[in-house]
This record gives structure tokens, sequence and C-alpha cells, in this order.
């Protein structure tokens, strides 16, 4: 597999940059994707490591409580979804009502215990580990980098869409780049004129960007992106105009969801969407009810998701549509000295769409930190995962985007993949 790092990206990508021609501002960000229009994929990053024990929470589980004194979640305020197989009873963070409701429409599949084997604590190669899908490699393409160098020709400049400002691991491909476009107003071409100056300035580095010198593949690829990027900005514009079914918050999170569902309304032949909220390191102060910090990330969670689910159910859209949602790992059983929680182990990942066979997969972990317990790790310390998340990525690839999971993750992973599709 490919080894891409940083630095040969800033070596080779950026002197190809410099040699070709004074870019628009808006191209910093920008990339060309590649890829087929059909059925849509929103990866929902939660950057930090999620507290996934206090996101889908074992309320009857008498350790939860006393590992847990300041920030357990009361039995009371849990709002309960059932049990598992082993007959955990469980139930979401109080400001997750949103993904209640979609659960209890039988379109939220709850995979608890995703992991890996011997995980990494590192927030930056724990992330890169779930981008490569590879525990081994947190230098070589992505995974869906990888889904998008197997679309076939012709394909569509905008197949994978990037909401943020720095492309993560997960969509770094050999062939194909993805456009980050974290505010569809600003994807535009950056101009001190208006009018015919603008057009004839828009023309001429066109013209320019349409030059692919063979014998000099950087530049070639620079400005492939360029005339890729010219032929989608009226695309990507007519995403400004779009008006919702449903009120979405207003914060970063929902308002990218707005533009993703925008992209999708509008047609606009984007297959591959990432998405992401922050703030999920909650070492201190972490909060335990329908106040505190943990609380206001958990609401801006779930408003956002039931809005962008509404908004998607209301187009007629919704089965056309998954949401997969992971963090890079889960976080301590046992609070900290500062009532908050440190890097751990296994966590959660959920799936959201028209098409997902709701329900809680996998079993819960007992907390008791007894040695002979065997759904902990690290001396009782962790919740060791059940679930390879890769097992997951195996039944997106396959059931879901109609593609190879063997061949794109490296490995068969479709053994023990629930069946959320």
């Amino acid at each position: 597999m490919a080894q891409i790092t940083r630095r040969e990206f800033l070596r080779d990508g950026v002197a190809a940059f410099t040699v070709s021609f004074a870019a628009p501002a808006f191209l910093s960000d920008l990339a060309v994707a590649q890829g087929a229009r059909a059925r849509n994929l929103v990866v929902v990053y939660l950057g930090g490591g999620n507290d996934a024990l206090n996101t889908v929470i074992p309320y009857l589980d008498p350790f939860y409580f006393s590992r847990r004194p300041a920030i357990a979640v009361p039995a009371g305020q849990v709002l309960q979804i059932g049990s598992d197989a082993g007959r955990k009873a469980l139930g979401l963070h109080p400001r997750l009502t949103g993904l209640q409701t979609i659960f209890n429409e039988g379109r939220l599949a709850i995979v608890q215990r995703t992991g890996y084997p011997n995980p990494s604590r590192s927030h930056f190669q724990g992330l890169d580990i779930w981008g490569t899908a590879n525990p081994n490699s947190t230098a070589g393409l992505g995974w869906l980098g990888r889904y998008l160098d197997a679309l076939p020709s012709p394909v569509d400049p905008l197949s994978g869409w990037n909401a943020t400002r720095e492309t993560p691991r997960a969509l770094v491909a050999r062939t194909v780049a993805v456009p980050a476009i974290p505010d569809a107003r600003a994807y535009s071409l950056a101009s001190p004129n208006s009018g015919v100056e603008a057009q004839n300035e828009r023309l001429t580095a066109t013209r320019i960007a349409s030059h692919v010198p063979v014998d000099r593949p950087h530049l070639s690829f620079v400005n492939g992106t360029v005339g890729g990027a010219f032929a989608t900005l009226d695309r990507v514009g007519s995403v400004n105009s779009y008006v919702p079914t449903a009120t979405y918050p207003n914060n970063g999170f929902a308002q990218a969801l707005r533009t993703v569902a925008a992209s999708i309304v509008r047609g606009i032949g984007t297959r591959v969407f990432w998405t992401q909220t922050g703030g999920f390191d909650t070492h201190s102060g972490q909060g335990n009810t329908g106040g505190g910090p943990y609380a206001t990330l958990m609401g801006t969670f779930g408003d956002g998701l039931l809005a962008f689910y509404t908004d998607l159910r209301n187009q007629g859209l919704l089965n056309d549509t998954l949401i997969l949602q992971f963090s890079e790992f889960g976080r301590r059983i046992s609070e900290n000295g500062s009532q908050g929680t440190d890097h751990g182990a296994a966590g959660v990942m959920m799936a959201i769409g028209g098409a997902v066979r709701g329900g809680i997969y996998g079993n819960a972990a007992s907390l008791d930190p007894n040695p002979a317990n065997t759904t902990l790790e690290n001396n009782g310390a962790d919740v060791r995962y059940e679930t390879d998340f890769r097992a997951v990525y195996s039944r997106v690839l396959d059931g879901w985007l109609g593609a190879d999971s063997t061949a794109i993750l490296g490995g068969n992973f479709r053994t023990g993949a629930p069946a959320i599709i």
C-alpha cells in the first residue's frame, strides 16, 4: 500500500502550485474527487474520543455508578431504549431525545464495543487508524479514498465532499482528491472585480488549467484539480439557495449537515460526505445530566442529526442516505480526579438511515473491575472491543456502496459484521 506523508504532500503538492499560476484563494482548501452518483454515505466523526458509556448508558450496572460517582447519569434521567442480546438494559443520554426518536422509528442502529486489538490512545494515530482501516499503518491511503479510486470512469469531480478544512486520512486517495468545502458560500472564484472582468478572469484561469503536461505529473495533478474545481462552481453554488424543510440548530455541525442535505436534494452528485463536531476530549468537568459540557456536546450531536434526518425524510431521500458515526476511541470507565474521563479503548458506532435495520448490536460490557471479567482490558480500566470497526466498514462497503470490501480493506472482515443494513 502506498505511504503518503504530510512532508511529501508539502514538498510535491505545494511546489506544483508555485510553478502553476496564481491560484484563487478558495483553492487553498480544494481538490477534486471522482466517483459516481448513487446512494449517499454521510460520515459523522465525533472528534476527541467520545465517552461511549455516557452516550449509551448501562444504567442498571452498579459499577457504572460506583466508578463514576460524579459524572454518571442518574438512572431516572436515562432515555431507555431496551436491552441488548445479553439482556443488559441500556439507554441514551438525556440530551439525545432526537436519537431516541429515530431509534423508536427503527432507523438507528447502535453497535456497541467497536474497536480493534491493541488500541492506540493517541488522537492523531487513532483517527488515522480508523482512516486507513489498518491498525498497523497510519500513513497509507484512506478506506474511503480507496473506494473512490475504485469507481469506474467517467467520474464526477464532486463524488466526495469534505465539510472540514483539513481532509481526513479516510478520504486520502491515490488518483483522486476530495474538495474541502466547509462553507459552500465561500466556494467561488475570489476576484477583486465583478461582472465581465470577473468572468474573463475565470475563463483565463480555466484555459491555463486545461494544460496537462505529461512530463510534470505534479503540475498535471494541480491543473486537473483546478479544472475540476471550475467545472463544479455553479453546482456547488446552487446549494446556497436551498430552503430546508426542518429547522437546523445555529451551530457549525448542524449547518454543515444542512449543506449536506442541500447537496443531496440538489443532486450535486456527491457520493461520500465527511462531517464532524469536536470537543469530546472530556478530561475534566464533564457533567452528568442535562447541564455541563458533555450534555452540550450531546445536544449538538443529537439535535443536528434529528434536523438532518427529518429534512431528508420530508424530501423523500432518507432511503438513499446512510449516516455512519464513530469516534477515535472510547474513554476510561472510572472518572478521574477532575470529574472527567481519560483516553480509553472500545467505543460505540451508530448508523442512521431509511434502509438501516435499527436496534442494539453487540453486548454491553460488565463494568466489574474483577480481573476475571473478559469484557474489560487494561486491568479492568477500559472496555474491551467486541466488534472490529472494519466489520462495520465492510457492511457499509458491501451492502450500501456496492463495493468489494475485501479488496478495499485488504482483508475479509465480513465475519461478525453487524447486519445494520
